[in-house]
């Protein structure tokens, strides 16, 4: 199982929407017999690539045991049902980390397995193969994407100077792996305000991915100018305004633009010129988006934090001080210690000379 998670981690980035599964076929005596990985959507799931796997070796799968990180599906989706191919196999037994908890699933693979005389463990690596899945669970139980915040910041909590210089406050080596955590999303989601102050592209560029992901822009009043620099890459680009604008919404969609009206409303119903971020999330939970990649200023950060929608933080913490500038987000103030927002640290690492934190939202992964 540890070697189906290793799998199932080394490319998470690889076939979203779906999950990224590994699963290792082993022998009576435990020799490895065959292993894959989840392809890009639409490809191949692990449980065929394994078992491709084994015949391309020249082994044979009967009596055999499946270590799979996710229960095997029973429908019959973009790819063939895998339950049935592990029967057809003769596998004896399968070990499945966790059950499926998209409702086409859910239990039903595993209770096919049983009924076809397939020995079914559950259980083993579970907390593992959930979070490498973390955002297919969030979609799927939530219907919201995992919502992670990136900051790159000094020691002293400043993201850029007075003047807005921040290029660059964290090193080559954290810039890299931070375009590695936007590799594995699905989407990145900035604000305009961070478009129309360091005009970016938001892109990976400083590792190797097959896909870019999407791109998400808060835009409320559709300010976004028309040769901005993210217009430049190849990918989905979804902007959520509020304030309709015929004109420039033509404009923006000929340009490839998928424009969105979700408008916030106040209490008493009205408008507030603002979009809806709640309402945003659950529109791109129906996009099938699993994890959402924050990269955006203080102001859009600020207002995930207090509209409780944020999961988690990726923290890159210079070893440098900057004395007045520019924080991470902007909420609050708060008038006791005790309404602060609760954090786990989840890992710490040391990228270069800067440290990496991720910090969970306590209770935010109870779902």
């Amino acid at each position: 199982m540890a070697s189906a998670l290793r799998l199932a981690e080394k490319n998470c980035w690889l076939p979203a929407p779906n999950p990224s599964v590994g699963c290792v076929i082993t022998s009576a005596s435990g020799a490895i017999l065959g292993q894959g990985h989840t392809q890009r959507s639409g490809g191949p799931h692990a449980e065929i690539m394994a078992l491709r796997d084994a015949v391309a070796h020249g082994h044979g799968t009967a009596g055999a045991t499946a270590y799979v990180t996710l229960e095997p599906c029973c429908h019959q989706g973009r790819t063939g049902p895998c339950c049935e191919a592990l029967v057809s196999a003769g596998i004896k037994k399968v070990v499945a980390a966790i059950a499926d908890p998209n409702p086409l699933v859910s239990g039903q693979g595993l209770a096919h397995l049983r009924a076809a005389g397939i020995e079914v463990e559950v259980g083993a690596g579970a907390i593992e193969a959930r979070e490498i899945n973390i955002g297919f669970f969030s979609r799927m139980v939530r219907k919201t994407p995992w919502v992670r915040v990136k900051i790159a910041a000094s020691l002293d909590g400043q993201t850029a100077l007075n003047n807005g210089a921040s290029q660059w406050i964290t090193s080559v080596e954290a810039r890299s792996d931070g375009h590695a955590w936007r590799a594995r999303a699905s989407a990145v989601l900035t604000g305009i305000g961070t478009v129309l102050a360091d005009n970016p592209q938001l892109d990976v560029r400083l590792v190797s991915t097959p896909r870019q992901p999407a791109l998400v822009v808060v835009d409320s009043s559709l300010s976004m100018p028309m040769d901005a620099a993210l217009f430049q890459v190849e990918r989905p680009l979804i902007i959520y305004a509020a304030v309709p604008d015929d004109a420039k919404q033509a404009a923006l969609q000929a340009r490839g633009a998928s424009v969105i009206y979700r408008p916030e409303m106040s209490a008493s119903g009205e408008p507030t010129g603002k979009v809806d971020l709640a309402a945003m999330l659950l529109d791109l939970g129906q996009r099938e988006i699993n994890e959402l990649h924050v990269e955006a200023g203080p102001t859009l950060n600020g207002a995930l934090i207090r509209a409780g929608l944020v999961d988690e933080l990726l923290l890159y913490l210079a070893p440098k001080l900057l004395g007045q500038g520019r924080g991470m987000a902007n909420f609050g103030p708060l008038t006791a210690l005790t309404d602060a927002l609760a954090l786990d640290f989840k890992s710490t690492s040391m990228i270069g000379p800067d440290l990496r934190l991720l910090a969970r939202v306590c209770g935010h992964d109870q779902f």
